[in-house]
This record gives structure tokens, sequence and C-alpha cells, in this order.
């Protein structure tokens, strides 16, 4: 049941709103929902952030695919303990699984029951999850530089700075902090758009900036024997073999292999593939080049 809805606060805001819902457990979560004026027939399009990340992540996606000549209802959710979801007390539920059965119980709090799935990095897995437990709801299915296969090299750079970034002390040290922490993951990026993207990961706070998801998020990927790759997941990745797929893959990625990607072609006969080129884990999602081919994949959804 929803708690709140939030009207937009301004008209820069107009046509997305803030929802809070409750999680099966009870905890408070937070979505966006983006296309309140459009009025369509058209599937939703459900946008699932990466493990440190939040709903704002998909701003300029949701707002291009939100509007125009065949406006879709967009929906961003921050999973708990990121954005302005609660904090769960126990660390050990920042977990695929019940991240899966809180989408789940939010889609069936707003009557979906079939969409278009964006999911970047855990988003995908949650998306590949998603086909076991409830198949029928997928229409389609975007991965945002995620597979069946981790590599171990890009789960020990996340490993690395997880609930462990400084506390910038302006707007300006928090670009430069993000900006060499992806050192060389991102080239095609211009150096004035690093302080919008530090707005993705820290916000303002009553002691300063502050990190936009639960530090403790840190302990569930400290838990992880890296000295052994993670099993692979083609069970659940070949559980959308019969739906539309969008794979992006980051130029530069070090958790999406070329070797992975196209073992992906051959399991999958409908797969698309666009490449975000000067980008590494994960796309951001907010150039053209993305942005149009992900609009025409999902215009091809009905």
């Amino acid at each position: 049941m929803t708690d709140a809805a939030v009207a937009p606060s301004s008209a820069a805001d107009a046509g997305v709103r803030s929802l809070f819902l409750r999680a099966p457990d009870g905890l408070k979560l937070h979505l966006r929902d983006y296309g309140l004026t459009a009025v369509s027939d058209r599937l939703p399009v459900v946008c699932l952030p990466g493990l440190a990340r939040t709903a704002a992540d998909f701003d300029v996606l949701a707002r291009a695919l939100s509007s125009g000549e065949e406006p879709r209802r967009v929906l961003a959710l921050d999973y708990r303990g990121r954005g302005l979801s609660e904090h769960d007390p126990d660390w050990r539920r920042y977990d695929v699984r019940v991240e899966l059965a809180d989408v789940l119980s939010i889609l069936d709090a707003l009557g979906i029951t079939r969409a278009v799935l964006v999911g970047t990095s855990r988003g995908g897995l949650i998306s590949m999850a998603m086909s076991a437990a409830r198949p029928a709801l997928i229409a389609g299915v975007v991965l945002n530089d995620i597979g069946p296969v981790i590599e171990t090299q890009g789960l020990l750079r996340i490993r690395g700075y997880v609930g462990k970034l400084p506390q910038p002390r302006s707007w300006p040290e928090a670009a430069d902090i993000l900006r060499r922490l992806t050192d060389g993951q991102f080239p095609a990026i211009p150096p004035q758009d690093w302080t919008e993207l530090a707005r993705l990961t820290w916000r303002e706070g009553k002691d300063g900036l502050e990190l936009c998801y639960d530090p403790a998020l840190l302990k569930t990927v400290e838990t992880l024997d890296l000295e052994r790759p993670l099993p692979p997941l083609w069970q659940f990745f070949d559980g959308l073999g019969a739906m539309p797929l969008l794979i992006v893959r980051g130029e530069h990625s070090d958790i999406l292999s070329e070797d992975t990607l196209t073992e992906m072609q051959h399991r999958h006969p409908r797969i698309e593939i666009h490449h975000a080129l000067g980008e590494g884990h994960a796309p951001f999602l907010r150039d053209e080049a993305s942005i149009g081919r992900i609009a025409d994949f999902v215009r091809n959804i009905t």
C-alpha cells in the first residue's frame, strides 16, 4: 500500500513524483514515477539501479522515455538502504533475493503485471532472477553492463570503494574524487559533467556531503570470496531466452567481458547489442546514442 505521494515541487519536476511504499517486512521504500501526464496503454518501463546507486541515475533516460510522441510511464526504484529508501538495520538483507521481493511487492502494489525492465549491474541480476520468479511480468529487458559471468577484476575494484569513499568538503572535491576513482574507465565524460555525476553519489546532509547509500553495503562485498570466481548465472540468463533483450556494454567494462557477451549472443536468438563508447562499468545511460538505442528497443515492445 502506498504510504505517501509527494507532488512535484516545481515546474522542472512536472511529470515526475516520489512515491513511498512499504516492503514486505515494513521497511519504507522510495521510487520515482515519471510520465504522470501521459495517457497511454503502452507497457511501463521499470528501472533498477546498481549496487550502490539510486533511482536518480535514470533521470535523463526516464524523462526521455516518458515524453515525446510515444510516452511511457517509467518507474525508477531505490532499493532498501539507497537513495530515499530507509536503511535496513540488518545489512545481511541487502541481498538480491530480498531486493527482488521488494521490487515485486512494489509492482504488485501499483497494479503492474507486465513491464520492460532496465537493469544496471545489480539491477540486471535482479532482472535475470525475476525471469525465474515471475517470467510473465517481463515483456523485455535491457541489461546494462552485466551478464551471467561477473569478472573478478571488476568486483575487486568495486570492493575497493563501496562504503569507503572519503567525505568531500565541497562539490568540486566530490567531482574530483569520483573522476579519480573511475580514472581510465570513462574518458568520454566531459570534465564539466563530473560535478553533476557526483550529485548522484553524494547528497547534502546535516554534517555536509554524505553518501546516497548506507555505508553498511560495504559488508556485503567484504563477505565475497574473490579468490574463486563467482558461480555463473547462465540458468537465470537462459530464462530470458523468449524475451526481447538489449545488452549495453561499456567499452572499458571490467565486469562484463567480451567473451561473456559472445556467449550471451550464442544463447539468445533475439539479442541486441549496444556498445557505450568511452564508458566503463556501468554506463551512465545519459548520452544520446545510448538513450536513442534504448528508446528504439522499448518502442518495439507492445
